[in-house]
This record gives C-alpha cells, structure tokens and sequence, in this order.
C-alpha cells in the first residue's frame, strides 16, 4: 500500500499507484482492487525460494481464482491447485497446462474424478477411501494418473477451529492407520500411479515448528509405504504460512520456516533411512492476501449507547471471513470526495455491513469525524473475500480489478441486476 499526495498537507491512499478515488469513481463500490506490484512481488519470493531450497511451490487456487490471475500465475514456475470443476475451467481458459495443475478436494464427484482421469490435471489428491475406490472403478489401464494421498497426521496447529485442517477436529485426510490398506488397493489398481503424500495442517500459522512437525510425520508415513514396497517420490506440506493483519503483526519469517522445512525433511529422512522424497508447499493467502484491498463507501455513521457503528455498502455477501472465524482486516479512511483526509482524533469505531446480519468487520480506530461519502480501505482482502462471496440478500458482487504501476484494469466486472435473476426459473 502506497499513498499520493491529495490536497496540501494531507494524503489520499492509492493502491498499485492508482488514486483511491479514481478506481472508485471507475467502478464503482464495494470493489476488491488487486496490486499486481505486490502480487508479483510474492509470486517471485515464492519461486524463487522454491528454487533455492529444492521445494516445488504451488498456488492453491480456492484463495483467489480469477481468468487474468491464473494466466498470472502460469507464466511463474509455480503449479496451481483447484477443488472443483469450476476452478478447472478456469485454469484451462487462462491457459494452464495440464500437468501443472493439481486436484484437491474432500468430496468429489464422479464428474470432477473422470476430468483427472482424462488427462485434465496433472496428478490428483485422494482424500478418502470412498473417493478411491470410485476413482479405482472409473480408471483404466489405457490412461496412468498419478495420486497422492492426503492424510491426516494428527497436528493440531495453533489457530483457529475453523480453518484447522488436522487432527481430530478436522474432516480432510485418512487416518494414518489405514495406510496399509489403502496403499494395497492403488498397487493393485489399473491406471492409477502411487507418487505421494500430502498434509495440509491448517491455515494462518505462524510457527514454524508445526510445517517442521508436519514433514517430519509424512517422512515417517514415507518409511512405512517403502516397508511395503512401495516408492514415494513427494511429499506436500500444504500451505497456511500465516499472514499480518494488523499493522502491529509480526509476519512468518518465509525464508527461515522453509529453509527449515526442507532441513527437518532431510534429516528425518536420513534418520529413518529412506531417500529424501522431493517436497512441495501449497501457499495461497500468503501470496495473494496482503495484494488485495477492499474499498467500501461509508453510508451511514450512528451511536448506539457507548457504541459508534459505520455501514458500509457491502459486508457478509462480499467478505464472510470476520462472521465466519473473526478474521482481522485493518481499515483506514482512504479519501474523502474533497480529495482530503481528516485530521480529527481517531475513536474506536465498529464497522459493519449493511446486509440483514450482524456483520461486524472490525472495530478499530478510524476518524471522529467519518462522514457518509467518506471511502474507506480495508487490507488484507485479497484472499477467501472475493473467492467465499455470495448473494446473500440479492446483493451483486463486486468487481475485481488489478492495479499496478498506475495502471488498472477489470478483471471481474460486477454483477448486475440481470445476472442476478438469470437462473431463476419463474412459476
């Protein structure tokens, strides 16, 4: 985030060098803006300590997907995940090869199953007995699709229930006791080609001990499928390299976490007297989050009791994040129409939004005097804001648009009123 200059003495906030105003103006609000400075600042962070370190880096896709992004993304080295058929359609429009992309997913359908037997992705991550055996009774020995395993190794990472994707608490993966089994079954498969396996312990971590934690159990499952005869070639750590988002947030030391992640898959490796499998990662909000910002207009500012609220025109159909596990995005009074900010006192201010829920974004320190017009920023929005919106009260959502080098242009346009009504099916 940058800012240029308004009127004098004061500062008008921009984003990927472009005025505030100006892209609000532009398209309107709620709008997600998207810094491609930033963003190919992490992309290029990301590949390029991938290939310092040896690990193979891939972007998970249910972060943030978009045409424009993936073909972004597909002129890195970086591979891209997807989880459902839509997501799919979208990297093979922007252009993505088939063997640079990965499927994920804990419940999926026979439909999305064939497109990775059909050559559509590159290799498949199984989550569940039930999924591989309907993937085993739809292969053929005519095509060869290459699987990993998810698996569930019981590390309960220190974060949040809801984006904890191990242990007991968690849905995703097999239980390490049914390995055995289940190993047997893909050697005895036409078609399907054993490569790995993959652990994904939660998101918004940051510990660098727990992606240590969590090699050095795949490494111990590695040992057991050799003891069976069975060759592992890779493993992924996941992703959930954690993110700031209060300005006050130390973020993840990227470069020591992976440089670490890579030592303890060595040493683990030299311990249990197995090869050292090749390892991947799967960052998606550590590479696209801090690049996009949100900009709201303010439409109304009230006092209730000790309480002073702001509405905004978007909220939960926009960003469900804070409602769905309080997640934290910092706000700032970004411009007012005059083309200056407020110098007044800054006050605890709770800002909501304006859908038939109690959306509350945050509370958080913004002008005395915030006024309906004023335009606000909201950072950090760039990942599972856009990628979780919905409709909710009939809202539209809102446009995405990449920023950078003061440039932009429309990447998602904004959904009409027409759009809205297009699948309804009258009486």
């Amino acid at each position: 985030m940058t800012t240029v200059l308004g009127a004098p003495g004061q500062a008008e906030r921009s984003l990927g060098g472009v005025r505030s105003r100006e892209l609000a103006a532009t398209y309107g609000t709620p709008l997600l803006v998207i810094d491609t400075m930033v963003l190919d600042a992490n992309l290029t962070r990301f590949a390029d300590l991938g290939s310092k370190h040896d690990i193979d880096v891939t972007y998970a896709g249910k972060a943030l997907l978009l045409i424009a992004l993936a073909e972004r993304i597909g002129r890195t080295p970086l591979g891209l995940d997807v989880c459902s058929l839509g997501e799919l359609t979208i990297a093979e429009r922007a252009g993505v090869p088939a063997n640079r992309i990965a499927f994920h997913g804990c419940g999926k359908t026979d439909e999305e199953l064939q497109a990775a037997l059909d050559g559509r992705v590159g290799r498949i991550v199984v989550d569940n007995r039930e999924e591989l055996d309907r993937l085993i009774s739809l292969a053929n020995a005519e095509h060869t699709l290459s699987i990993l395993l998810r698996m569930n190794v019981g590390i309960e990472a220190h974060t949040h229930d809801y984006v904890r994707t191990g242990g007991e608490g968690s849905k995703f993966g097999f239980a390490p006791d049914a390995l055995e089994a289940t190993i047997a079954a893909i050697l005895a498969a036409p078609g399907l080609q054993f490569v790995g396996f993959h652990s994904h312990i939660g998101s918004q971590i940051f510990e660098a001990e727990s992606f240590c934690a969590n090699v050095r159990e795949l490494l111990g499952l590695v040992a057991r499928a050799r003891a069976l005869g069975c060759e592992v070639g890779e493993v992924i750590a996941g992703g959930g390299f954690g993110v700031g988002a209060h300005p006050n947030d130390q973020p993840l030391d990227l470069e020591s976490t992976i440089a670490a992640m890579q030592q303890a898959l060595t040493q683990e490796a030299q311990r249990l007297r197995v090869p050292v499998p090749q390892l991947g990662i799967e960052p998606g909000r550590a590479i696209i989050a801090d690049a996009g910002t949100s900009l709201y207009r303010v439409v109304a500012v009230k006092r209730i009791g000790s309480r002073r609220y702001a509405i905004v025109d978007g909220g939960l159909a926009d960003n469900p994040r804070p409602l769905l596990y309080d997640a934290y995005h910092h706000p700032e009074l970004a411009a007012r129409e005059d083309g200056t900010l407020s110098t007044a006192p800054l006050i605890d201010t709770t800002l909501c939004g304006r859908s038939c829920e109690n959306d509350e974004f945050v509370t958080a320190p913004l002008p005395e005097d915030l006024r309906a017009g004023d335009l606000l920023a909201i950072y950090t929005t760039g990942a599972y804001t856009y990628s979780m919106a919905s409709n909710y009260n009939r809202f539209p959502r809102p446009a995405v648009v990449f920023a950078g080098n003061g440039r932009h242009r429309l990447v998602a346009r904004r959904e009409t009123l027409e759009d809205l009504l297009r699948v309804d099916v009258p009486d």
